[in-house]
């Protein structure tokens, strides 16, 4: 997670925030409100024994609304769209999705955890004073505390390492305590690093190097033990399953295209953009793994929304291509001639 916030480019969020604000939170409100809808239908079915009608309709609305900003960003590189402007837009909607997304997480999370409407209040004014503390204190006073020569080094120093690692693991300590999940700690450290004389590369490189090779295949073992389709032995499971893939399809492109042919783009890009925005892959199993730990979601419930992770990642490329070439047909036909 703090390498996901490194990633997170502010100054490209804040240069077309008036696209990427009204594309991004339409791709998560109409597919929240649907994951609200079917919560209703699935809660006696699915839901963890215990939990509240209210706990599990909005997680299943935040499991409906997520997008992988770090995978959305290697498919787009992957297809060459990084320099594109479709490829800016889908950037920069996927950074405003994700932080919008992981805040809506944390509120969830704080109502959840909390044992009384007191709690939940004091959760939530803590969480504000410490995303403040970090974003009008330790952002600005970083550069100077890390040192700008430290910062222009070509190869960051061990004490230079050390010291960014102490303060994620604060971070994540400081919002666990809170009662939000260390992760949320950790995403906003990685937010806030400073960008000077590509700090963010630099340490990005080495602190990757790390997690994809240890972190993130154990993460996925762990995702992949709990995951039980053993649980999922009959037609209606299978059934239930294909629906909540096909609502959550159907709610964040959908969702994403509309918003998007509103603001101006045609409806080639606005489908390309949508199917990029119902990407979900890592950020998704995350939040998952968060709702298992709280008692919000039953074993199949985890099952059927990890798999509806895989196949609507896994559905981006072709839905990709489908749209693509379906421009290149119409940029094709024989335009009318004026008499």
């Amino acid at each position: 997670m703090f390498s996901v916030g490194m990633e997170l480019n502010m100054k490209l969020v804040r240069s077309k925030a008036h696209a990427a604000v009204a594309v991004s939170h339409a791709s998560i409100l109409f597919p929240y409100v649907l994951g609200v809808l079917l919560a209703y239908f699935l809660f006696t079915d699915l839901a963890a024994p215990g939990t509240t009608f209210t706990a599990f309709a909005l997680f299943m609305g935040i499991s409906m609304s997520i997008t992988a900003f770090p995978v959305l960003a290697r498919i787009l590189q992957e297809r060459g769209l990084s320099r594109t402007s479709l490829g800016n837009t889908a950037i920069t909607c996927a950074a405003v999705d994700d932080v919008t997304a992981w805040s809506i997480l944390a509120f969830v999370v704080a109502i959840v955890g909390a044992t009384s409407l007191g709690g939940s209040v004091l959760t939530l004014l803590l969480s504000l004073v410490f995303v403040a503390v970090m974003v009008a204190g330790v952002r600005r006073g970083l550069p100077h505390w890390i040192g700008h020569e430290r910062l222009a080094e070509q190869e960051p120093s061990k004490a230079t390492l050390a010291a960014v690692v102490c303060l994620v693991i604060a971070a994540a300590l400081s919002t666990e305590v809170i009662g939000i999940h260390a992760l949320f700690g950790a995403f906003l450290a990685g937010a806030i690093m400073p960008e000077a004389h590509e700090f963010r590369h630099k340490i990005g490189v080495r602190v990757e190097s790390f997690s994809s090779v240890l972190l993130l295949p154990l993460f996925f073992t762990f995702t992949g033990l709990r995951t039980q389709i053993g649980l999922l032995d009959g037609a209606q499971d299978w059934l239930l399953c294909l629906l909540i893939i096909a609502v959550a399809t159907v709610g964040k492109c959908g969702g994403g295209a509309v918003a998007a042919r509103l603001t101006g783009m045609g409806w080639s890009e606005s489908l390309q953009l949508g199917a990029l925005m119902n990407t979900r892959g890592l950020m998704e199993l995350i939040a998952l793994n968060i709702g298992y730990d709280l008692g919000i979601l039953s074993p199949r419930a985890f099952t059927m929304l990890v798999i509806m992770a895989l196949i609507t990642t896994a559905l981006t490329g072709p839905l990709l291509t489908l749209f693509t070439r379906k421009k290149v047909v119409a940029d094709g036909l024989p335009k009318p001639s004026r008499t």
